[in-house]
């Protein structure tokens, strides 16, 4: 637990002293988000506000990472794993959002090139959980567990871009994101710490801290945006630690609100083409409280709330039935 705060106060401190000259910088460089036509008219107004604020998550989070890995003497191959990919996911949301700053409109890599960026991130951790762990094709819930074998790939890979995903879909109000995320990343460093996986609660702490920081310029109205070098990374390291700490059946639990999210989306597309008609005013959902009449502010605390509940549900289950 000590380890744990450390890592949390690091990656806190580290994320808001790094917040102000990263921000200071896009500002000169006029990096600024370009808005979809298609969002909400209220969004309008936020054209040009700096993009990219990934980065120093990313940064904040991998140092304090590092500092405190090595503190606990817990920096070894499985903690290098978690990380590199953490930073590949990174780099493939930095170089989407690159494309859009370069092109001056919210277009960067297809939707096919982004996703086969992920699939083949997720292939790292997948095949090293399957090499090295002799329950590594096992689905496990409680004193439950399933050998899935060669369909055990397919699951894990799918949770981990699914997630990556997910987490993408929901960073669309200022602070929504980040304080969901809080949520879900503290249930999870709890999770591992009670499995005795230190390595993986350190990291998770590390980032819940950070994201906590990065709300400080991110609530509303935001001075800068994650862009999806912060979300498909954040969103992927959710997948990872349930995947590197066999507990991809609670990521559906502590996961509930981005989950949604995405379901909103597909529930969405597969009504307007089959029958013409939609479900919600618009996807993903928090969209639709938007024009259902509700401000930023309540959408994001109502949806705070119900991510913290996601993570208590997970936590309780983990221990009860653990």
């Amino acid at each position: 637990m000590i380890m744990m705060t450390v890592a949390f106060l690091l990656g806190l401190i580290l994320c808001l002293l790094f917040g102000i000259p990263y921000i200071d910088f896009l500002k000169k460089k006029t990096i600024g988000q370009y808005i979809r036509d298609l969002a909400p008219e209220s969004h309008k107004q936020k054209e040009g506000t700096p993009t990219t604020g990934g980065v120093f998550i990313i940064i904040a989070t991998m140092i304090a990472c590092v500092i405190t890995l090595f503190m606990a003497q817990e920096f070894d191959t499985n903690a290098c794993i978690v990380l590199i990919t953490f930073l590949f996911y990174a780099l493939a949301g930095f170089q989407d959002d690159f494309l859009k700053i370069k092109g001056h409109e919210n277009k960067g890599l297809s939707a096919r090139g982004k996703f086969l960026r992920q699939v083949l991130i997720a292939v790292l951790p997948v095949l090293y959980v399957i090499v090295t762990n002799e329950h590594g094709t096992y689905l496990t819930f409680g004193k439950y567990s399933v050998d899935l074998m060669w369909f055990y790939p397919v699951i894990a890979i799918f949770a981990i871009t699914g997630a990556s995903n997910a987490y993408n879909l929901t960073d669309g109000l200022d602070g929504l994101a980040a304080s969901t995320g809080v949520f879900a990343f503290l249930a999870c460093a709890i999770i591992a710490h009670l499995s005795g996986q230190t390595y993986l609660a350190i990291i998770a702490s590390a980032l819940t801290g950070a994201l906590l920081g990065f709300l400080k310029y991110n609530k509303p109205k935001a001075q800068v945006f994650m862009g999806d070098t912060g979300s498909l990374a954040i969103g992927g390291l959710l997948g990872i630690l349930a995947v590197m700490g066999k507990f991809e059946v609670y990521l559906i639990i502590l996961a509930g609100i981005f989950i949604i999210e995405t379901l909103s989306v597909i529930l969405q597309v597969a009504s307007f083409k089959t029958t013409g008609k939609r479900i919600f005013k618009m996807s993903p959902i928090h969209h639709h409280f938007e024009l259902c009449g509700f401000n930023e502010k309540q959408i994001v605390v109502g949806f705070a709330i119900f991510s913290m509940v996601c993570g208590i549900l997970a936590v309780s289950l983990f221990k009860f039935l653990g």
